[in-house]
């Protein structure tokens, strides 16, 4: 066990929004988890705005719902890995600007990919196709949960600010800077994405955060702000 200087215990040195990002998401995945109604979901999960189920909170709330453990285990681990160099460098208040401009920046392209299924969908339903008419059924009552495009867009903040890192993977054991595994992330999500691989995960949500997370570094370095404490 490590211990800060204040005499806290290993978890009271954790800067103050990682540790707090990482409280709430863990208290909502418990009561996620107690709810047996389906209320959780269907009011705080991100869903198409064409869907009766769509509220607007939901482009914000959704980023601390996730669909299970590992789900919330692997993304938590990820933020706090990366979040807690990036808050120190940045402060608190801007750090949480940027992990809440990457979550809803990854919502706003995960919606984008949506609506232009949707307008496929269409057409198909246009030229008599049944499977087209369940497919945007499905798609207006799937809810999206995680916090993945915001972790995504700290990842490649941290890249950005220490692009020769090493950094080694979980799973496999892979050894990599920092600046390459970020490319390699994000063209591994732009092809699974495109061609549809891998049903279930909202792959241009990651690239969402991540590119909306590349706009803010690239403005605040512009505007000569990037390594200003606030």
């Amino acid at each position: 066990m490590y211990y800060s200087s204040n005499g806290g215990g290993f978890f009271a040195s954790v800067p103050p929004v990682t540790k707090n990002i990482i409280i709430v998401n863990v208290l909502i995945m418990i009561m996620t988890a107690l709810d047996r109604s389906g209320f959780m979901y269907e009011t705080f999960s991100l869903f198409y705005p064409g869907s009766p189920l769509f509220k607007p909170w939901q482009i914000v709330t959704h980023i601390f719902m996730h669909g299970g453990f590992w789900h919330l285990f692997f993304n938590m681990y990820t933020l706090f890995f990366f979040g807690v160099t990036l808050e120190r460098i940045w402060g608190p208040k801007k750090f949480l600007l940027f992990y809440f401009v990457t979550g809803i920046g990854a919502a706003l392209l995960h919606m984008l990919t949506q609506y232009i299924q949707v307008q496929v969908y269409m057409n198909e339903i246009a030229n008599g196709s049944a499977a087209a008419a369940t497919a945007i059924h499905d798609l207006m009552r799937t809810p999206t949960v995680g916090a993945s495009g915001a972790v995504y867009g700290v990842l490649l903040g941290f890249a950005m600010l220490f692009p020769n890192s090493v950094l080694t993977l979980l799973f496999p054991p892979v050894s990599l800077k920092a600046k390459w595994m970020v490319i390699i992330f994000a063209a591994i999500e732009l092809v699974t994405g495109v061609f549809s691989i891998g049903g279930g995960i909202a792959h241009f949500a990651h690239l969402g955060g991540m590119l909306f997370g590349l706009l803010l570094i690239l403005y605040w370095k512009k505007k000569y702000r990037l390594y200003k404490y606030e």
